[in-house]
């Protein structure tokens, strides 16, 4: 007796057979092991047959989470253009089933797209769509990871300094307990960022700059690197490993970043990440020129440059293939076509062969690779500021159109906290960056404080809410006296505040956080309630680091071992 169809061994085939008549939650399944593996070519077939399969049979909720799928296999494989195409597709199945964290997941993904292609009007949308789903569906870690996408593309877009603010607010977001996952994600692309900016710092009139942020970057790389480890993921492996390998070549520590490098594109040779692979071969190019080693340098950049002008342009019928949703055939290198290399990695390729070809007096090549990088960054700089200018514009005018008198009230609110009129987070966001790159730049000191009202809980208990709403009133109160108007003084979380000390050093904001905490110590608190008592335990952390997360997580630290050591008192980082 035959079989009437495949059994559960030929499950572990992509065979027309199986694709046909196994299960979709199986198929899913599979899939969905394939993208934990980077099995990039086997979860893009089971994603697509999924797909054409429940759209064929009516199964809604199936055909969106192989739309998800679909559009991440051709992020990771590099076929951007294919990634948008299957995402707009997903997005119209999507969209009427309301907010979900996987329609947040494939706009990000998308805006990373849109914007690795130059068109940052796309990314924007994509980026703030999934951020305002994420608000709606009230999930803080949700929220933390999109506004980290957003922050991608304004990297992606050339203002690595925007992408710090909006990084930063994310991972003050992510304080408590971050998962590793999350932890990968924010440090991955504040290091991304900082890359970003010492490019700009060292192209310019800024080295001194340049170096620290050098410094920044290698701190959050090392960091990153032990977390992608533990996670496992592959791509999330490469690409801590090549972001550290390039933090250690741009320091000149050399035979320290070549075996990152290498350890990263093999990996992804091995996963098909092209893209990243394509930066990877930039960064082994660019070793060997900072080993003398330009003739091997300017061969290895003029095979790569090769590679990407044979993808620029879509084949015909790879255009084709896309317009009619088929199922793509996925090997070998017949559909190169449909992957176009992006403009950061053809302005990186332009930059690092204008100094070969000028290491080897070629000065015609030299001068035309110089022209086109130039020309990229001006493309860039356009698109940049063209879609920011329609983005905040067309708000602006949504909301002036609605209630221009609200919207100034509302705006004037946004940054207060409504019970001690302190700043809160978002006047955080705002302010806290700025401050910082101009103790950068200016090399000026710079404190926080973060500041525990000790046992606030137990005053709730034990006294009732509107007690220990009394209590922050006062504590902020007192914060005003004693401190100046130039400082910044903030409301952090339910009994915690914060304090920024701009030209400050940690030995004179010691001794105002001394002087917070002993008039703290002697105010009459048993007026609110009897045998009521506050004290304060206070950690003190000076720039550098000049971010923002990574000042705050110090002062935490010094917080928490001021408890330690038996609150009522200040600690330094």
């Amino acid at each position: 007796m035959f079989p009437s169809g495949p059994t559960p061994s030929d499950l572990t085939t992509t065979s027309p057979a199986v694709l046909e008549v196994a299960p979709l939650s199986e198929l899913l399944d599979r899939a969905r092991q394939a993208q934990r593996d980077a099995r990039l070519d086997e979860g893009q077939t089971l994603a697509d047959a999924v797909w054409h399969r429940a759209d064929a049979e009516g199964f809604i909720n199936e055909q969106a989470e192989a739309g998800r799928l679909r559009a991440f296999f051709r992020l990771r494989r590099g076929d951007l253009r294919g990634m948008l195409d299957v995402g707009e597709r997903s997005l119209r199945l999507m969209r009427p089933l309301g907010a979900s964290p996987g329609l947040c997941e494939l706009l990000r993904w998308m805006s990373l797209a849109a914007c690795e292609l130059g068109d940052y009007e796309q990314g924007l949308s994509c980026a703030h769509e999934a951020l305002k789903l994420a608000g709606e569906l009230g999930d803080a870690r949700l929220h933390a990871v999109t506004l980290n996408g957003l922050g991608a593309c304004f990297e992606r877009m050339g203002d690595p300094w925007q992408a710090e603010r909006l990084m930063s607010e994310a991972a003050g977001q992510l304080r408590t307990s971050p998962t590793p996952y999350e932890r990968v994600i924010t440090l991955t692309n504040l290091c991304t960022v900082a890359l970003g900016a010492y490019q700009l710092q060292r192209d310019g009139a800024a080295p001194d700059e340049a170096a620290r942020t050098l410094e920044r970057a290698l701190a959050l790389a090392s960091e990153a690197r032990p977390y992608s480890l533990e996670l496992g993921d592959r791509y999330g492996i490469a690409l801590t490993a090549s972001n550290f390998g390039e933090v250690l070549l741009l320091s000149g520590r050399l035979d320290e970043a070549e075996p990152l490098l290498l350890e990263a594109r093999d990996e992804c040779v091995r996963a098909g990440f092209r893209l990243l692979d394509w930066r990877l071969r930039c960064m082994l190019a660019e070793l060997q020129l900072a080993r003398g080693q330009a003739a091997a340098a300017w061969k290895a950049l003029e095979a790569l440059r090769a590679e990407t002008d044979r993808v620029g342009d879509p084949a015909p019928d790879a255009v084709a293939a896309v317009a009619a949703d088929a199922v793509p055939v996925v090997a070998g290198d017949a559909d190169l076509a449909r992957f176009p290399a992006p403009l950061f990695i053809r302005l990186r390729l332009h930059q690092a062969s204008y100094r070969a070809a000028k290491a080897l007096a070629l000065l015609g090549p030299a001068l035309y690779h110089l022209e086109q990088a130039r020309a990229l960054e001006r493309r860039r700089a356009v698109a940049q500021l063209t879609a920011q200018s329609h983005y905040f514009v067309s708000r602006m005018e949504a909301e002036f159109a609605a209630d221009p008198a609200a919207t100034a009230e509302r705006d004037s609110a946004a940054f207060k906290d409504p019970l001690t009129g302190l700043g809160n987070r978002r006047c955080l966001e705002a302010r806290l960056p700025p401050l910082l790159r101009a103790a950068e730049q200016e090399e000026r000191p710079l404190t926080v404080a973060l500041i525990d009202a000790d046992g606030l809980r137990n005053i709730n208990e034990r006294h009732g809410l509107e007690i220990g709403d009394r209590v922050l009133q006062e504590l902020a109160q007192l914060l005003r006296e004693n401190t100046r108007g130039s400082d910044l003084l903030l409301r952090w979380g339910g009994e915690e505040f914060l304090v920024v000390f701009p030209d400050t050093v940690a030995d004179r904001g010691f001794e105002v956080c001394e002087r917070i905490r002993a008039s703290v110590s002697v105010h009459p608190w048993s007026e609110l309630a009897p045998g009521l008592d506050v004290t304060l335990s206070m950690g003190l952390a000076s720039a550098p680091p000049f971010a923002t997360d990574l000042l705050i997580a110090r002062a935490n630290a010094a917080v928490e071992r001021a408890k330690h050591l038996g609150r009522n008192r200040v600690a330094l980082a």
